[in-house]
């Protein structure tokens, strides 16, 4: 049986796609299919073959389907800004509808597992006064929240957690990325998150120098998404 998730954050740059490629490497090793999805991705670069985005590849390098560029990211800009900004300079409407057939075609290859990464946090705006959330509520995925674990982190994962809830879906489970390892009173703080996020801890991921999918897929389990 398939079994797909979406992929948040409590901010940006906390290591969304680090763990989500460690988690399609850690289904790799189980002797699952994968398959990913970046819907939409600004900071991208321009190659030969058009603009790439690099969290985009790295999802791409995981996925045992045979999935173009275009299909994990169907809409790449190259402004490193909000991509409702990064749209609406390119002229593109970033709303539900072009996000949703792209990710539900991806969907619909049937991996045993498949990750749709989001952009940014839970709230990140699209055209008008639609976010990034409305696209989980249209698709009802379960998701994966990642905490970048540093100051601050525990008000951060709660309200996100609030607001998963709120919009009516599951938390699956979340992973605690170490992204600052002075971080004061760090076990107390993990401890915290425990006891307050209402779903399973999947792993802890240290700051790692080079923080490669097979790497940081030792730190995970999967066993506890049941898949």
């Amino acid at each position: 049986m398939s079994a797909a998730f979406f992929v948040t954050g409590t901010d940006t740059e906390i290591g969304k796609t680090t763990i989500a490629a460690g988690l399609l490497h850690a289904a790799r090793q189980r002797g699952l299919s994968t398959a990913a999805a970046k819907p939409v991705a600004s900071g991208c670069v321009m190659s030969a073959d058009g603009l790439r985005n690099d969290d985009a590849l790295a999802l791409l390098g995981e996925c045992t389907l045979t999935l173009r560029y275009d299909e994990v990211n169907p809409l790449a800009f190259a402004p490193a800004i909000a991509p409702h900004l990064a749209a609406r300079e390119a002229g593109v409407m970033l709303d539900v509808a072009a996000l949703r057939g792209p990710v539900q075609r991806v969907l619909d290859k049937g991996a045993d597992f498949t990750l749709v990464e989001g952009a940014g946090g839970w709230r990140v705006p699209l055209a008008g006064t639609a976010t990034l959330s409305d696209l989980v509520i249209s698709l009802q995925l379960p998701v994966i929240l990642v905490v970048g674990v540093r100051l601050g982190c525990i008000n951060q994962a709660l309200l996100t957690a609030e607001a998963i809830a709120r919009d009516g879906l599951l938390l699956a489970g979340w992973v605690a990325n170490v992204v600052d390892p002075h971080t004061a009173r760090l076990e107390e703080n993990l401890a915290t998150l425990a006891e307050r996020l209402p779903a399973p801890c999947l792993g802890r991921v240290p700051r790692l120098a080079a923080a490669t999918p097979a790497l940081v897929a030792g730190y995970l389990d999967l066993s506890v998404l049941e898949v």
